[in-house]
């Protein structure tokens, strides 16, 4: 499988350093020499496509190596466009990663937007030690709401695969969406406009991980335990019981090593809404909290 980029990051001299920065058409990978605080030991790389998207056909084919105690933050500037295909192609995106002792990996992208007509698949394959420390954001929007689009698409399949040394898997996960002759995306998600999920695994974030769990379980009572006065309200109504804005699920997998978020939202903006907060407690390893602008 021909790389379009390939990220290595090895501890030099005590700091986490990109040795080998590799990019062609459709991918540049981007290293902004300040983004997060100076103290902090972390490496921030920014993911970019030409013409701000991905064209019917494109491939673009990741590797990246995390060495031993680094870090590394991989992110985007804006949501990903995926534009409508042309003759069925289908438009991909693989990322193979592999994560030392130690070290910490934090995915953090803005979502998918895929256009009318578009065919996408998208696959994250992480290779971990059982120290390593991973941060996953996955998640996609129904599209352009401003050009009447929603859920549009044609296909869209993610795939997020974790494997330990060895090759034992810890975690195989995906999501897929695709238009069928009885019922389309949009029918099956209702007023959903947003499908995200969140990964957080390792002994660093063990905090992060307890602390996810207790907010979404407290946060999500309230909808499955309503108050007298919402039964009574939704008795009352003839639409049954409204929807509420977000629905969240947290559940632990590899024996507690780590925590699967999951999410369903009305609007992207409680999604960014909800990382920023959950997610704050990255900045004292990234030097910057996922999500701030």
């Amino acid at each position: 499988m021909e790389e379009t980029g390939f990220l290595t990051v090895e501890k030099i001299d005590g700091k986490s350093t990109v040795t080998r920065c590799f990019s062609k058409y459709p991918l540049k990978l981007i290293i902004p020499n300040k983004a997060g605080s100076s103290t902090t030991d972390a490496v921030w790389v920014f993911s970019l496509s030409y013409g701000g998207g991905i064209v019917s056909g494109d491939r673009v084919v990741v590797g990246l190596s995390v060495g031993d105690g680094c870090t590394v933050a991989l992110t985007t500037q804006a949501s990903t466009k995926v534009y409508k295909s042309v003759d069925s192609k289908c438009s991909e995106q693989v990322l193979e990663a592999k994560v030392g002792r130690n070290a910490l990996l934090a995915v953090i992208p803005d979502p998918v937007t895929c256009f009318s007509a578009a065919i996408y698949s998208q696959k994250q394959v992480f290779r971990i030690s059982s120290d390593s420390n991973l941060v996953v954001v996955d998640w996609i929007t129904s599209g352009r709401h401003e050009s009447g689009e929603k859920w549009d698409f044609v296909f869209y399949k993610s795939s997020n695969n974790i494997f330990l040394d060895g090759g034992e898997p810890l975690f195989v996960d995906s999501v897929l969406l695709e238009q069928t002759s009885t019922t389309s995306v949009a029918e099956r998600m209702k007023d959903y406009q947003v499908v995200a999920m969140v990964i957080i695994l390792g002994p660093k974030l063990k905090h992060l991980q307890d602390l996810i769990q207790s907010e979404v379980e407290h946060m999500m009572t309230g909808n499955f335990r309503p108050t007298k006065v919402q039964k009574m309200s939704s008795e009352s109504s003839a639409n049954g019981p409204s929807r509420p804005p977000i629905f969240a699920s947290c559940s632990s997998f590899g024996a507690k090593a780590g925590v699967v978020v999951r999410l369903l939202s009305t609007t992207t903006e409680a999604v960014y809404a909800f990382l920023r907060h959950h997610l704050s407690g990255l900045e004292q390893f990234l030097g910057a909290p996922p999500y701030r602008r």
